[in-house]
């Protein structure tokens, strides 16, 4: 693995402003490790070689520029979000080869900061799934086993930082999409407050649901991309004109962990948790404690509803999202349909992939006559109640801490005959999506059992992402690093 490769953002960020290496050498370098490593991870859809290497050769030319805080950074676009001029197929055949004329806001945003944007990431299909299985194109593998899974949707995401192929990625997270995968690959991920980055050009999957956020390896990192990404955008009705704080600065702004109060919810500590994991976040808790933060038991007593409700609501709104995909204006359409319905039929029936028309057919089912009130509108009051649950929790302290997921990452093709236990996987992180709160995963160590990386959750209130950031950069340096996997 190349020394640059095996660099963080921030170092590779100081290297390149110093002239110490240039934005070809440490683009190279990535693309160098993407030719190594892509056979056994296949963590990127596509690969913009050459349009990259042209963007470093003329960053190169201009210099170094402070008010571009990316600069010569490369950097990995989860393939939901729209780049102009590359293909983007949201891992679904039914989208293979369309190229958006347009960029998404936060992937504009990086580009003006001077990232350089070297690949799109694999996913499970229109974001549905927990393994990155779900993709049309191929299962990527966890990079320090790969024989396990990387979590999901945005397992290309984290698998490609994990694996040194870049230096930071933008995933989303419609239900622990970027959390769960930051977990099993041993990185940071956060999940910012809902409406804190803007959703234009995402392709959405649940729209009251999904929000874009970075995957890096360190929180510093994840705290200068955030910086960037993070502000209100016109364009997105959804977008909070809010103030967005100097994220890196804040890191600084906190010595130690006294005065802050952490909850721990009975629920997440209390079921199903595997020992090792279990192990791994008490430790890290304790860590907390001895760094002066207090705790606190809570109870989140809705939390039970929680995996039925988002299902509910998750489902109903892709099966209104999808249903422009019908073949009439771009994607994938039948050569041989008969008529128009018999157009409709077979080029969403080729297109769409078994996970993905089952959560159609369930979302249809649910928001049709006779059914709406039964379970939408139910699914919509208790996700009201569960925002309000966590609101008090909130209230009794800064944070709320357990753990991302019951266990480690798992062996590839061990959950996908059972897709209801697969849906089990996000029980932890689904209620922060339905409060629209900001989450993130911290790697604290590895599993006892089987040497993967273990995801220490933070909730925090509404756009106060700087604290959750303050509390685990102080924590990231007190706990055992979990380091790289060698591949």
């Amino acid at each position: 693995m190349s020394d640059l490769t095996k660099l963080t953002l921030t170092e590779v960020r100081a290297k390149l402003a110093d002239k110490t290496v240039s934005a070809q050498e440490v683009t190279q370098a990535a693309l160098d490790r993407i030719q190594a490593t892509e056979p056994t991870v296949q963590a990127l859809l596509s690969v913009q070689g050459e349009e990259a290497l042209a963007q470093a050769k003329a960053l190169d030319a201009a210099g170094p520029d402070p008010a571009r805080p990316l600069w010569g950074v490369p950097l990995a676009i989860k393939d939901v979000l729209a780049t102009k001029g590359v293909p983007t197929t949201c891992g679904s055949k039914i989208l293979e080869g369309f190229k958006p004329v347009y960029d998404a806001t936060s992937v504009a945003r990086l580009k003006e900061a001077g990232a350089i944007l070297i690949g799109k990431a694999n996913m499970d299909e229109f974001a549905m799934g927990s393994t990155t299985e779900n993709s049309a194109y191929y299962a990527t593998r966890n990079p320090w086993d790969t024989s396990r899974v990387p979590g999901g949707s945005s397992g290309g995401s984290g698998a490609t930082v994990a694996a040194g192929q870049c230096y930071g990625a933008l995933g989303t997270d419609t239900g622990g999409s970027i959390r769960l995968p930051a977990s099993f690959c041993g990185i940071v991920g956060i999940k910012p407050t809902y409406g804190r980055v803007s959703r234009f050009g995402m392709v959405a999957y649940g729209s009251s649901l999904d929000q874009i956020g970075p995957m890096t390896r360190t929180v510093e990192d994840t705290a200068r991309i955030l910086n960037v990404i993070a502000g209100h955008d016109e364009r997105d009705s959804t977008s909070v004109d809010t103030p967005v704080p100097d994220y890196v600065a804040a890191l600084a702004e906190r010595q130690d962990l006294k005065g802050l109060t952490i909850g721990l919810p009975e629920e997440y500590w209390n079921k199903g948790l595997s020992s090792e994991v279990a192990e791994a976040c008490t430790t890290a808790i304790r860590t907390a404690e001895d760094m002066g933060a207090k705790t606190v038991p809570l109870r989140l007593k809705l939390s039970e509803y929680a995996i039925a409700t988002y299902y509910i609501i998750a489902v109903a709104e892709a099966s209104s999202n999808l249903a422009r995909f019908d073949g009439v204006r771009y994607g994938h359409r039948d050569k041989s349909a008969e008529n128009l319905i018999d157009m409709y039929v077979k080029s969403r029936t080729q297109g769409f992939g078994e996970e993905v028309q089952r959560r159609i057919i369930l979302g249809t089912y649910v928001l049709s006559s006779g059914y709406y009130d039964a379970y939408y509108r139910k699914a919509a009051q208790v996700r009201r109640l569960i925002r309000q649950d966590f609101e008090a929790a909130l209230g009794q302290c800064d944070l709320i801490a357990g753990p991302v997921c019951p266990t480690t990452a798992f062996r590839v093709g061990e959950m996908t005959d059972d897709p209801l236990q697969m849906y089990l996987m996000d029980i932890f992180t689904i209620s922060t999506n339905l409060a629209g709160l900001p989450g993130m995963s911290l790697p604290v160590g590895l599993g006892r059992d089987t040497g993967m990386p273990v995801g220490l959750q933070l909730t925090g209130r509404a756009f106060d992402e700087a604290r959750m950031l303050q509390v685990a950069g102080l924590l990231e340096k007190a706990v055992p690093p979990t380091g790289q996997p060698v591949l």
